[in-house]
Formats: structure tokens, C-alpha cells, sequence
């Protein structure tokens, strides 16, 4: 220890060394204004992000929102391209002054292959259920007659069910057949 050097009671003496070491680091450590500043930047530019973020998402909803909106809206387009023929067809078939009912009927028939090629297209699958077990979840029983048919059975189509991929469009309208009664007992 030189002899210029004023201590406190209970403190040793720092080296020089240490002691410049000591203000390095006071100085190369940020202060805590330093650290408030650089906080706040990083919390501005994370609040920045999310806020794009946010809009993004928003954005992307309301693109998902007009997306479904235009699918269902045209969903059908395709489909009533396919059945403008088909009007085209009977409109071309009431434009003849005096049509035959030979040229009448294969008019009909052009028009029904016509029809039948855009269902067949869009998978749309006729049902006709003549003589198959009745399903109620694709026959709607309209009534119920004795025949020698299996009970529960079609034995006869009133209208024609349809499927559009193997989902029922429409259930056809049947007559299912039940057993027929026993003879009477004679009464007493």
C-alpha cells in the first residue's frame, strides 16, 4: 500500500488494476435508461407485427368468407350450362307450326338423352326401386297393398327417387306390399 491511499476501517485496499477494470464494466454495462429505450423499441416493433399479423388474419377471413359465399352462389353453374341444351331442345321443338307426333316424340327423346347425359355428368343416379326391399332412408312409402310379393318389398314406383353422389336428391315414391290377410275364421 502506498501511503497517499485513505482507507475506511474494514476496507481493504483495491488494486489499481481492478479498480480500472471495475469502471470499464460501469461504463460497457447499459444503463437502465438504455435498457428502457431498447425495450421499448423491441416491444414497438413485436405490437408492429402483430398488428400486421392481425390484419392478415382478417384479411384471410374475409377472402374464406367471400370464397364460400361465390361457391355457393355458382355451384350450380356448370350443371345449368349443361341444361341449356335442354331448353334449347323444347324451345326448338314449340317453335314448329305443325309438328307430327313422329317429329314430337323423337324431339322428346333427343331432349331426354340430352337431360340424361348432363345428370349423368354431374352424377346425378336415377333410382328405381321395383322389386328391391324398401329403404326408408331412400323410399318414401306412400302405401302399403296386399301381393304375393316379399313383405316390405317395392311392387310398384309411383315416381322415380334420385341420388346425386350417393346422396338421396330426392327418395322415390313407392308401393311397398305387406302379407296377405289369412282366411277368415268362421265366427260362432
Amino acid at each position: 500500500m502506498t501511503g497517499d491511499e485513505t482507507h475506511l476501517p474494514g476496507e481493504e485496499a483495491m488494486p489499481a488494476d481492478l479498480n480500472a477494470a471495475a469502471s470499464d464494466a460501469e461504463q460497457a454495462a447499459p444503463t437502465l435508461e438504455q435498457q428502457l429505450d431498447a425495450a421499448q423499441a423491441k416491444a414497438a416493433e413485436n405490437y408492429d407485427l402483430f398488428l400486421r399479423a392481425k390484419a392478415d388474419m382478417d384479411n384471410a377471413a374475409k377472402r374464406a368468407i367471400a370464397d364460400s359465399s361465390n361457391a355457393r352462389k355458382f355451384a350450380v353453374e356448370n350443371f345449368a350450362n349443361e341444361l341449356l341444351s335442354v331448353k334449347d331442345s323444347l324451345e326448338a321443338a314449340l317453335a314448329h307450326k305443325e309438328p307430327t307426333v313422329e317429329t314430337l316424340h323423337s324431339g322428346v327423346e333427343l331432349t331426354l338423352k340430352q337431360l340424361n347425359a348432363a345428370f349423368e355428368k354431374f352424377k346425378v343416379v336415377e333410382m328405381n326401386p321395383l322389386g328391391e326391399k324398401f329403404d326408408p332412408h331412400k323410399h318414401q312409402a306412400i302405401a302399403a297393398i296386399e301381393a304375393d310379393a316379399p313383405a316390405n318389398s317395392v311392387v310398384s314406383v309411383l315416381q322415380k327417387g334420385y341420388l346425386l353422389h350417393e346422396r338421396v336428391l330426392r327418395p322415390a315414391m313407392v308401393t311397398v306390399a305387406k302379407p296377405k290377410a289369412g282366411p277368415a275364421a268362421p265366427s260362432a
